[in-house]
């Protein structure tokens, strides 16, 4: 089963309230609250879409696949490639306690990166 997992995204963009943050982008606060609590069978595109603005991301930053039990797909169906993978990196943490130097560099690496697209 597909659903979203915008979790790590909003951490990422270090969104701390994310049911105010889907209202103020034009979610409405039912849909807001399903989406939240995984309680959504329909996703309108257009909240896709305003979702995937707000946070730059694309929808498959979102999705997530989950095997179900009773229908299960083949090993190797694409879908599989939307099952989670375990990360322990806490890049944030990493980020705070890095000294200037290495900062720096990543800096450097971030606008080379960005002058390439």
């Amino acid at each position: 089963m597909l659903y979203l997992n915008l979790k790590p995204v909003l951490e990422a963009r270090q969104i701390v309230k994310p049911y105010a943050f889907l209202v103020k982008i034009g979610i409405a606060p039912h849909t807001a609250h399903k989406i939240l609590n995984n309680d959504s069978h329909v996703m309108r595109l257009d909240n896709l879409n305003l979702i995937c603005k707000a946070l730059y991301c694309q929808p498959n930053d979102l999705l997530v696949f989950k095997q179900d039990a009773n229908n299960p797909v083949n090993e190797t169906h694409p879908l599989n490639k939307l099952i989670p993978k375990i990360e322990d990196n806490n890049w944030q943490q990493q980020l705070k306690t890095m000294p200037l130097d290495k900062l720096k560099q990543i800096s450097k690496l971030l606008d080379q990166t960005e002058n390439q697209e």
